[in-house]
This record gives C-alpha cells, sequence and structure tokens, in this order.
C-alpha cells in the first residue's frame, strides 16, 4: 500500500483547473474556439507539472497563490502538446483522457488552432498574472526552452535526425529527455524560481527534476505494453505497433522495473540535499514511479 494520500497530494489541481477555467472565461474569444480548448484543458489528467510547479514552490518555502500562473502556463503548454500529438499527422490518436480526441471531438483545423491558441496563451498569462517583470522574464525563459526542447523531442520520436554515433538505448534517452522531460524538470524550476530558491535549492530541484522526468516516461513505456486502453484512458500498445524504441523493447521488462527503482532513488537523493521539508516531493516522486495510468 502507499504511503501517501493521493487526494491530498494532488490537492493544488482544484485551485489550478478553477484558475484556468476563470482565465478563459474571461479572455475575449470566439465561443467555439474557447469550448475547444476548455475540452483539452480541463477533460481530465493527472495534472502532474503544474502539481510538480506548486509543490516546489512549497519546498522551498513559497505559496500556492504566487505558484498558480506558472503553474497554469505549464498546464497550457503541456495540453497544447497532446492536442498536436494526437493529429492524424503525428501518432493520429481517437483517444485521450478516456475521450475522443479534440480532432475527433471536432475537427482537425479546430485542434490545431485550438493548440496554438494554449501554446501562446501560456506566455501570455504569466505576462498578465506575475506582476514582477524581472520574475515574469525569467519564467517566460524558462518555458520557452522547455516548450522547444519538448518540440525537439516530438521530432527525434516521429521524424528522427539523431547525433551520429549513437546507440538505441542513447537515442531512446534523448527523446525521453527532451519529449516528456523538458516540461517536467521546467515545472519544478519554475516552481523553485517563484519560492525564491537560493542556488543550491534549485540545483538540488533541477537534479530530481532530471530523475524523475527519465523516470516518468520509462515508466510510461512500461504501462504501454502492461495495462489496457481502458487502464490507460488512451490507446495501449501503441509503441510496439509502430516499432518505437521503448525501454521493455531495449533491455526487457525486468531491467525496466529495475531502472525506475534507480531513478526514483536518484530523485529521493536528490531531495536529501534540501534544507527544508520535502516529502510532498518525496510522495510525488513514489506516485509516479508505481502509477497505473
Amino acid at each position: 500500500m502507499p504511503k501517501f494520500d493521493i487526494d491530498q497530494l494532488t490537492e493544488p489541481a482544484g485551485a489550478i483547473e478553477a484558475y484556468l477555467s476563470d482565465y478563459f472565461d474571461q479572455r475575449d474569444l470566439p465561443a467555439n474556439l474557447r469550448d475547444a480548448a476548455k475540452y483539452a484543458l480541463l477533460g481530465g489528467g493527472k495534472r502532474m507539472r503544474p502539481i510538480l510547479v506548486v509543490r516546489c514552490c512549497e519546498a522551498v518555502g513559497g505559496k500556492i497563490d504566487t505558484a498558480l500562473p506558472a503553474a497554469a502556463a505549464i498546464e497550457l503548454i503541456h495540453c497544447f502538446s497532446l492536442v498536436h500529438d494526437d493529429l492524424p499527422a503525428m501518432d493520429d490518436d481517437d483517444l485521450r483522457r478516456g475521450r475522443p480526441t479534440l480532432h475527433i471531438a471536432t475537427n482537425e483545423a479546430m485542434a490545431i488552432l485550438a493548440g496554438d491558441l494554449m501554446n501562446t496563451m501560456a506566455f501570455e498569462l504569466i505576462t498578465d498574472k506575475v506582476e514582477n517583470p524581472k520574475l515574469a522574464c525569467e519564467l517566460v525563459r524558462e518555458l520557452a526552452i522547455a516548450t522547444n526542447d519538448m518540440i525537439a523531442g516530438q521530432v527525434y520520436d516521429t521524424i528522427p535526425c539523431f547525433p551520429e554515433g549513437l546507440s538505441d538505448l542513447q537515442e531512446l534517452q534523448l527523446i525521453h529527455h527532451n519529449k516528456t522531460g523538458a516540461l517536467l524538470r521546467c515545472a519544478c524550476r519554475m516552481g523553485a524560481i517563484v519560492g525564491e530558491a537560493d542556488e543550491s535549492q534549485l540545483t538540488a530541484i533541477t537534479d530530481y527534476a532530471a530523475a524523475i522526468g527519465l523516470m516518468f516516461q520509462v515508466v510510461d513505456d512500461l504501462l504501454d505494453i502492461t495495462q489496457t486502453t481502458e487502464q490507460l484512458g488512451k490507446t495501449a500498445g501503441k509503441d510496439l505497433v509502430q516499432g518505437k524504441l521503448t525501454y521493455p523493447s531495449l533491455i526487457g521488462i525486468d531491467a525496466t522495473k529495475q531502472q525506475i527503482v534507480e531513478l526514483q532513488q536518484q530523485a529521493h537523493e536528490a531531495l536529501d540535499k534540501l534544507k527544508v521539508p520535502d516529502n510532498a516531493l518525496r510522495d510525488l516522486c513514489d506516485f509516479m514511479a508505481t502509477r497505473s495510468n
């Protein structure tokens, strides 16, 4: 049995979702565009990235109110990436979070445009809601770098153009470091930054983020072949069908499970360097290591 209360751990999700909904409702937009974006944005999900923003902020002494703009912004980027990832030209999926993907629920043009909107609205929201211009600029830079790294990861994954001389495992790590890891690292760093972390705290949070960023996707690789579509809320087994590089396909299921344990330990060791209580971050790491969807 887990040692943590998942409902308590993910409690900030409610405040984040309300913040996002309110922001959309006050923005002057065509009704069909707003509805499409909110369908993708508020239709379930673990909210792991914005929760990490809040919990990393709290871990270095900050408050949730100061973290909400950054938390909302990174969820906008994440949801934009899912909408575009599901498009026929990309992974061509018709199920996301247990519901039809946005291009199925509306149409392909609307899905593209709603994704575009969420992408740029993330930066609009930060500059609108973060009063300190220097802090807003720092957050925009962190998020822009992570978004571009995520896009690079999508290219590595779907239109491969790798540096020469990499092994299959190195290529896979490069995909995961960028496609999934970039936003998870960004979430942790933005939370620490708005919480006014000192240099040593930011370094510890960054090391933690690097470990959980890779671990999260290694777990995804494992779940893709061990869980059903109903359990995942998205199409299971697609990586195998598409012949994609995954940890289980390269090193086997048992070694993949061991890799998850090792990355989990690395994340815990990074948190040992923090000089403040960090139980929520440890619990989030353990939840991500043992999740079933």
